[in-house]
């Protein structure tokens, strides 16, 4: 069974830095890409970042760029996503996501496999 289980939200002030890891399980996501989502309620899911498992190709939202870092163990199967200099408007649920190779990545219907969500609020 595939499993992708987000960890490390919680509540920070404006200007703090938390680091979001996705454990993943159950297969190999060799050549995919693990993507970071977040949703904050009554919006739409936005695209925050995303990595290639291989080569460690890393794209970025124009929302987090110079904020946010996206990095992977291989050896623990684990994505993180290092998040700095928050704002009260990156509050949201974030979502680890992987889509294989092709498709575009600020899609979140390419996305196969989805984690369950944590939780990240800045107050200001």
């Amino acid at each position: 069974q595939v499993q992708l289980v987000e960890s490390g939200g919680g509540l920070v002030q404006a200007g703090g830095s938390l680091r979001l890891s996705c454990a993943t399980s159950g297969r190999t996501f060799s050549g995919y890409f693990m993507g970071w989502f977040r949703q904050a309620p009554g919006k739409d899911r936005e695209f925050v970042a995303a990595s290639n498992w291989g080569d460690g190709i890393t794209y970025y939202g124009d929302s987090v760029k110079g904020r946010f870092t996206v990095s992977r163990d291989n050896a623990k199967n684990t994505v993180y996503l290092q998040m700095n200099s928050l704002k009260p408007e990156d509050t949201a649920v974030y979502y680890c996501a992987a889509v294989p190779p092709g498709f575009r990545l600020t899609i979140a219907s390419n996305y196969l496999y989805w984690g369950q969500g944590t939780q990240v609020t800045v107050s200001s």
